[in-house]
């Protein structure tokens, strides 16, 4: 277990490149995007269902 954590520690000393500011912005702008994008669509999605579902019991119980 030990020499697993070492060598992860020193994988992450020397393996691994962190992106520049700019990058990391741009990158995070994306995803704030794409997950109020995702949000609209679920969102339009369960509208159009609740509705769906809300006139099928109408017409069932009229």
């Amino acid at each position: 277990m030990l020499t697993y954590i070492k060598e992860s520690v020193e994988e992450l000393r020397n393996n691994i490149t962190l992106p520049t500011r700019a990058e990391s912005s741009n990158l995070m702008v994306v995803v704030a995007v794409f997950s109020i994008l995702f949000a609209l669509a679920t969102w339009g999605v369960d509208t159009v269902f609740s509705k769906l579902i809300k006139l099928y019991f109408e017409q069932v119980l009229n």
